[in-house]
């Protein structure tokens, strides 16, 4: 079992363990040290969002990785995918995202990239725990080999003219307007720019972030502010950011949500259609809407589910030779140009499709009607409810009632301690009162 690592990456509230400095200076120390290269001189690249604690976990990390003899090279706050980019195109040995994405600014998180942009296997990162709780003091580096930072300048430029490549050469934004929430986090300055250098023409909300203010009532978790810009601007499209950049959700013209899993179905019937697809079908997790499996089905093509968690998808489209993937939360991935979950690439290819059908959004993003879904939470303060047998015998009884026409996930969340509780199904009525009884039962067991 691992100690620190969770669904993605290390994750807590800020100067509380382990999102603590000593833990973010142990678990540099302990990935520096594993993906060093006596090649060459190893370098790290370091993002972050615009969290206060980033400042704090920075400083933190570069300490680690010097003390081990790393060089380090900052960022500044930049998308998730912008690093997972940039580990690469500076041939770093180790790429880290300090974000807690989606979360309050309260909590923060490390991510880890390999020097070939993908996030780390599990193995990996329990070598890594292993590791980190060992003594480190005999390997630390010598007065002489100790590492250098520096901050990159132009890491920005970079990304934008990245992430300006996904849309079509000769596509041009000219004349939609566009609403852009950034969500006060690491995309409030790339975001806007790419859009607007391609035509657009462009209102921003969510880009003036002061250490608190992330996610807050913004971004792809709270689409309201969203939706009520697109109505006041009449825009042709609002684009969701979480924190980190890594999701999008859209907003139509009409101020209506259009989550990942319909985005996932306009890519993946477009890329179809144009021969784009490099297997027949796409990659989701267990949560994506049982409405997206059947118009995949009947465009010919699978859906294959993995475990909740963007690396997850990336595991099994990289080990299947899929191209397309992703989660109803926004999460898209798109390995023809990111190595992980970036929502601004994803809105490059919506738009594209926006352009090339010329309909407006609430057409062209309204591939199926979802299937009645409830997603319930149960907060607990330890132990295992899921392993009480009152908890089993509920859950059982509810993937009788739904049978086959149905499905239930039951799972912890990886970043909280929250029990998932979600039902879908035809029947609207019934999947309420499923979902209903067992949060009851789990609630019980887990007060």
């Amino acid at each position: 079992m691992r100690k620190y690592f969770g669904t993605d990456g290390i994750r807590g509230k800020a100067n509380t363990h382990p999102m603590t400095a000593e833990v973010a200076l142990k678990v540099a120390m302990a990935a520096g040290l594993m993906f060093s290269n006596g090649g060459h001189r190893s370098r790290v690249v370091i993002g972050k969002d615009t969290r206060l604690s980033g400042y704090m976990l920075e400083n933190a990390m570069v300490a680690g990785f010097t003390s081990v003899g790393l060089d380090v090279f900052l960022l500044g706050p930049l998308p998730t995918p912008a690093v997972a980019m940039l580990t690469r195109s500076l041939r770093a040995d180790l790429g880290v995202m300090i974000s807690a994405s989606h979360n309050p600014f309260a909590d923060n998180g490390i991510k880890f990239f390999g020097p070939d942009g993908f996030k780390l296997s599990d193995e990996i990162e329990l070598e890594i725990e292993t590791l980190l709780e060992s003594d480190l003091a005999p390997r630390l580096a010598g007065s002489h080999e100790l590492g250098r930072a520096k901050r990159i300048d132009g890491a920005q430029q970079r990304y934008i003219e990245f992430a300006k490549r996904a849309l079509p050469r000769d596509m041009s934004l000219e004349g939609m307007r566009i609403v852009v929430d950034c969500a006060n986090g690491a995309a409030y300055k790339v975001a806007p720019d790419a859009l607007w250098e391609l035509g657009a023409e462009v209102i921003s909300i969510g880009v003036n972030p002061d250490g608190y203010n992330i996610n807050k009532d913004c971004g792809s978790t709270s689409t309201d502010a969203l939706s009520r810009k697109v109505h006041e601007v009449r825009a042709d499209i609002g684009i969701a950011l979480d924190g980190d950049a890594d999701r999008v959700i859209i907003v139509d013209e009409r101020g209506q949500v259009v989550d990942g899993d319909q985005l996932m179905a306009v890519v993946a019937e477009s890329w179809h259609a144009a021969g784009r697809l490099s297997a027949p079908g796409i990659v989701a997790t267990i949560m994506s809407n049982l409405g997206l499996e059947r118009f995949l089905a009947g465009k010919g093509l699978s859906l294959a589910r993995t475990k909740v968690g963007d690396r997850y998808v990336v595991e099994h489209m990289r080990s299947h030779g899929f191209n397309v993937g992703g989660e109803q939360s926004g999460h898209l991935v798109l390995s023809d140009y990111a190595t992980t979950g970036d929502g601004l690439i994803a809105a490059m290819q919506i738009l594209a499709c926006v352009r090339e059908e010329g309909r407006p959004v609430s057409e062209v993003c309204a591939k199926f009607t979802p299937v009645p879904q409830v997603l319930k939470n149960v907060r607990y303060r330890g132990g295992a409810p899921l392993e009480n047998d009152s908890v089993k015998t509920a859950i059982d009884a509810g993937r009788d009632r739904l049978g086959s026409s149905g499905r239930l996930v039951i799972r912890p969340s990886g970043t909280e301690p929250l029990i998932r509780v979600m039902a879908e199904g035809d029947d609207a009525a019934l999947v309420n009162e499923v979902v209903d009884e067992i949060v009851d039962v789990v609630a019980r067991s887990a007060a």
